[in-house]
Order: C-alpha cells, then structure tokens, then sequence
C-alpha cells in the first residue's frame, strides 16, 4: 500500500513509515515531492477535520491514498483558541516563543486552565469503493503559568500533563509519544487501514 502524505517534511514522513509500519505489513510513505506536487495547500478549515481532509483530499490527487492531518491545542477559557490557528496565534507560522508569550498573556488571571492537544488525520481513497476515515487523538492536560522544560517544541514547555506530573517539554521524546495527541491518532489510522487491507485481500 502506497500512500502520499501531505507534507514535505523528511522527519513527518519518516515518523509516519514507522509508526504504520508497526501495524501494517508492505506500506510505504511518500511526500509530495515524490509524485511531484509542488506548490502550498491552502489550509482554510475552520476546524482541525476540515484542514486535514483539505490537505488528504490535494494529496489523493496523485493518485494514491492521501493522508493529511492538522493538529493544534485548544484551551478552555479561551473558547478553544488557539485551535487551527495554533502555530500562528502571534501571528508569525512557526515562532514558538511568541505564540507562548501571547497565550500566557490571555490567560492572566485566569484559574481554569485545562488544555488539550488535539490531532485529526484524513485518508482519501481516490480510487477504492472505500468512505474517507477521519480520526482524531486528543491528551488532556493543564496550561502552567511559565514555561518548564528544553524539549519538545510548540506549547510543549506549558502544557503540564498531570500523570506525569511535568509538563511535556520536560520529559523524554519517547514518553511523550507514549501519551500524544499525534500518536493516537496514528494508531486509530493504523487500525484503520489494517481492516481495509484484510478486506481487500
């Protein structure tokens, strides 16, 4: 099984051939480069199931299975913000430091600070008798008030995960993917994809 993910990124694709392969036996990863898809997907979804189905739906278009997916935290008080716009809450995709500035800073004075990260995948099946599968992980935690720990990436350094009494920029890459958001949405795929294989056999 081929499938093309919706994405440039080495360490994406690399992340995703492991973890499915995990589960189903012969599949392989491709990105868009390796159909030559060129070009940026826009991502206008107003929810993380909408962006991700945009970028599997531009990725099926090659032909093969398309992947996408979208991910991003959603804090209570803040009426599930930043969500889709996560890496870019300050603005600038991708600055780290300032989209945490900016969330602590709304949330000042705020007591209730429960927090998810949420991940949606998408797989579009452009040329199988197959509906489209859209799952979604979510890990549940609580927003610090400052930032603690050097790993991880994004709001790592405030999102605090109660069993493991730290936030999640404080422990290891591989006890952090035991618990992830991301994760569990690629065992749901992985599931997923594994009944259609036996299906199809």
């Amino acid at each position: 099984m081929k499938i093309v993910l919706a994405s440039r990124n080495q360490k994406k694709i690399s992340e995703l051939q492991t973890l499915l392969s995990e589960y189903i036996d012969g599949i392989e990863i491709l990105s868009l480069d390796d159909v030559g898809m060129y070009g940026e997907i826009e991502e206008n979804g107003k929810t993380f199931e909408e962006n991700a189905l945009i970028k599997a739906n531009a990725a099926a278009a090659s032909g093969y299975v398309g992947v996408g997916d979208d991910s991003g935290l959603e804090v209570d008080a803040l009426g599930n913000a930043p969500g889709v716009y996560s890496a870019r809450y300050a603005g600038e995709h991708g600055n780290d430091e300032a989209n945490n500035i900016l969330l602590l800073k709304n949330l000042e004075g705020v007591t209730d600070r429960r927090a998810r990260f949420v991940c949606c995948i998408a797989c579009v099946f452009p040329c199988w008798e197959h509906e489209n599968i859209i799952v979604r992980g979510e890990v549940e935690g609580e927003i610090t008030y400052a930032g603690k720990g050097d790993g991880g990436f994004g709001y790592d350094p405030l999102f605090y995960y109660p069993p493991f009494k730290k936030t999640l920029a404080e422990v290891s890459a591989v006890e952090k993917n035991s618990v992830s958001h991301r994760g569990k949405a690629i065992k749901l795929l992985a599931q997923a994809l594994k009944e259609i294989q036996k299906e199809s056999k």
